[in-house]
């Protein structure tokens, strides 16, 4: 299967690599000394469950020079969604699938305003990528997956074509006939966990070994369960307590994503998550006092000047 994966950083590069090790003929499409190292020495993929080596790869930040394709994984960072779908169009036939692998929850509708919804199915990713160096991106976990689905709620041919193209990859995909209320599920925790690790600048783990900041991230699940119910979107009834637990048990050293983006001065993602939970909560009229706070006071680095 000829895929594209369309933004090659930690997440992006953690799913192309395995599926080039699976079989799959794969482009990335990245930029600056990331894509400059990846086409000098190739790609290296390194963690617990082993490294995989890229090399050659083919990379390149121009995705015409790729052609058409039959499925893009979309990774990109929230505040470059409608320039990377615009950017991506060479690369579309009539039935390309176009995987949206995002962090928060409204990535596939903003894709699909720029390239169409047919193309767009929506896609959850339990996995832990960083660069490290250019052409280097180490994860963390060694249970990684990623559930798919299409925005209708059917089970798609395609979408079980993809799932059968990551057999023997290094993390299971499966198919889902309720993607938005897995985007929920995860938006539930990631938009949590990706506030408090980067105000506290420390890992997850250490957030939710702190009583009083479990209590924080109780409450600020809870006002994200209270929007989902008023949109009507179905999500698991035990969603806050999975999600503690969960936190709970990751790796004693693993960031927040965003996190990591403020240690390095990088723009943040902060409007798409606690930003997001604010504003629907002040169209829909559900307080959401914890997120507002910490979108308040992450605002200032949401340019990238840094912690």
């Amino acid at each position: 299967m000829k895929i594209a994966i369309m933004g090659s950083g930690g997440m992006g590069a953690y799913y192309g690599a395995n599926l080039v090790a699976a079989g799959q003929d794969i482009a990335f499409i990245a930029r600056g000394a990331h894509l400059a190292a990846i086409k000098h020495k190739g790609l290296l993929l390194s963690g617990p469950a082993g490294d995989i080596v890229v090399d050659p790869a083919v990379a390149t930040d121009d995705p015409s020079e790729i052609g058409p394709v039959d499925a893009v994984l979309f990774c990109v960072k929230l505040h470059d969604i409608e320039t990377a779908a615009a950017a991506i169009q060479p690369m579309l036939k009539p039935d390309t699938m176009v995987i949206s692998v995002l962090n928060g929850v409204d990535g596939p509708a903003r894709i699909a305003s720029v390239i169409g919804q047919n193309h767009v199915l929506g896609g959850a990713a339990y996995a832990s990528g960083v660069i490290e160096e250019p052409g280097v991106v180490s994860y963390k976990s060694t249970m990684a997956s990623l559930v798919i689905g299409e925005l209708d709620g059917k089970i798609s041919a395609r979408a079980k074509t993809f799932r059968d193209a990551c057999a023997g990859a290094g993390f299971t995909c499966s198919v889902t006939d309720n993607i938005l209320g897995v985007l929920w599920n995860k938006f539930t925790l990631l938009a949590t966990n990706a506030g408090l690790s980067s105000l506290c600048r420390r890992p997850v783990a250490a957030v939710y070994g702190d009583p009083e900041l479990v209590v924080l991230a109780r409450a600020m699940m809870q006002e994200i369960v209270a929007i989902a119910g008023v949109l009507e979107i179905a999500i698991d009834s035990d969603i806050v307590e999975t999600s503690i637990a969960r936190s709970k048990s990751f790796p004693p050293d693993m960031y927040a994503s965003m996190y990591h983006d403020l240690a390095r001065g990088r723009p943040l993602e902060v409007a798409g998550l606690s930003g997001h939970v604010t504003r629907l909560g002040m169209e829909l009229g559900i307080p959401t006092p914890h997120h507002q706070t910490v979108f308040a006071c992450l605002k200032p680095f949401m340019n990238g000047d840094g912690a």
